[in-house]
Formats: structure tokens, C-alpha cells, sequence
């Protein structure tokens, strides 16, 4: 799979994730927020890089691990990221697929 973003092609795996995340920037984030139907936010952005961080140092993603974060609380977390938070917020993150997703 592929995305189209400010003139260059993005690989995605199957499910929709970036195939490499040094392929991540805030276009890609923009445009993979408006196919799951977010309207991202400087909130939206720290969480973001939150997960981008946690993902380098090799820390296992989960809500859970979210609500510890000190970034944000779970009740704002479901709010911002609405029907699926955790499987959002990475996509649009542009790392993998958590574990924890279905």
C-alpha cells in the first residue's frame, strides 16, 4: 500500500502503518489523521511525540503505559483519539502496529 503526501509516496503495510517511520513527518501525520477522521491539535502532537519516543527507546505501547505518561490522561487520550485511540494515535504516529492492537 501506498499514501500520496505533498508529492511523495509513503509505503504502508497492509494495515495501513508506515512501512518506516523515517518516512514520518507532520504532512504524513496530517494526512493519515483526516483518513481517520481527526483534526490534529498541539495536544494531539504531544501525545504523538510521546509515542515516537517510547517506540526509539524500544518501550511496549498501551494505553496503560499512556495513562502513566504523564503527557495525558486516559478520559483526554479517548477524546483526542476517538474509536480505537492507541491503534490511531500510532498510525498517525507512523510507527508500527502495537502488540496490544487488534
Amino acid at each position: 500500500m501506498e499514501l500520496n503526501v505533498a508529492g511523495k509516496t509513503i509505503n504502508l503495510t497492509d494495515d495501513g502503518y508506515l512501512a518506516d517511520l523515517s518516512q514520518w513527518d507532520k504532512d504524513v501525520a496530517f494526512a493519515i489523521a483526516k483518513e481517520e477522521e481527526v483534526t490534529l491539535t498541539d495536544a494531539h502532537f504531544k501525545v504523538i511525540e510521546w509515542i515516537q519516543n517510547q517506540f526509539k527507546s524500544g518501550e511496549a505501547l498501551s494505553v496503560r503505559g499512556i495513562k502513566g505518561s504523564g503527557v495525558i490522561d486516559i478520559k483526554e487520550f479517548y477524546a483526542l483519539f476517538p474509536g480505537g485511540p492507541l491503534k490511531k494515535a500510532t498510525r498517525i504516529a507512523g510507527i508500527p502496529k502495537p502488540k496490544s492492537c487488534i
